[in-house]
């Protein structure tokens, strides 16, 4: 696990996003509003049970651990360094586009304010999904790399759920708090 900054600094919101459908691509907003325990107003996947439609064909009673997405605007600059450039924020689907924290170190339970009253707490890993290949072939894989020791890892993002709500807004601050140890891994949710 990468090392996070002192609890309380952070990064900064580069952009927020927000569908009613079940779209890969999420139009930029001016702002969003979070809703405890929902998620993002409006979006197709504000809600207590899972509403990512696999998840619900699996379990729709499950409890909603996806309620924001969140991507570091870091990884579009990556993928761009490997032949993927222009990707723009809310085009892989992500609600919040973040810029200065590392979102894939962090552990499970931390919990992320987003501007002044806004409270994401991290659930885990967002898995790729094969409608990144609708963007550009060749982005799923692309997202996908892999650790010394050969373990997958996975860099489109991260899912949370809302502990408190409020409005999110492109240029608000990210303050970052982490669980206490022992840290635990994130895994795919």
């Amino acid at each position: 696990m990468t090392e996070q900054p002192a609890a309380g600094a952070g990064g900064v919101v580069r952009a927020v996003s927000v569908s009613p459908g079940h779209t890969m691509t999420k139009p930029n907003a001016g702002a969003i509003r979070l809703l405890e325990g929902l998620g993002v107003e409006g979006d197709a996947h504000n809600g207590r049970t899972v509403k990512h439609r696999s998840h619900v064909r699996r379990d729709p009673t499950k409890p909603n651990l996806r309620q924001v997405h969140l991507i570091h605007a870091e990884l579009h600059d990556e993928l761009a360094g490997r032949g993927f450039p222009g990707l723009r924020p809310g085009q892989m689907g992500e609600n919040v586009t973040t810029s200065g924290v590392d979102l894939l170190g962090l552990p499970v339970g931390t919990k992320l304010r987003l501007g002044d009253e806004a409270v994401v707490q991290v659930t885990g890993l967002r898995n790729p999904c094969a409608q990144l290949d609708g963007i550009r072939p060749g982005l799923m894989k692309a997202t996908l790399d892999r650790d010394d020791d050969g373990n997958v890892i996975m860099k489109s993002g991260i899912m949370g759920v809302v502990l408190a709500g409020g409005e999110v807004r492109p240029g608000d601050p990210i303050g970052v708090e982490l669980p206490p140890a022992p840290h635990v891994a994130m895994q795919k949710v």
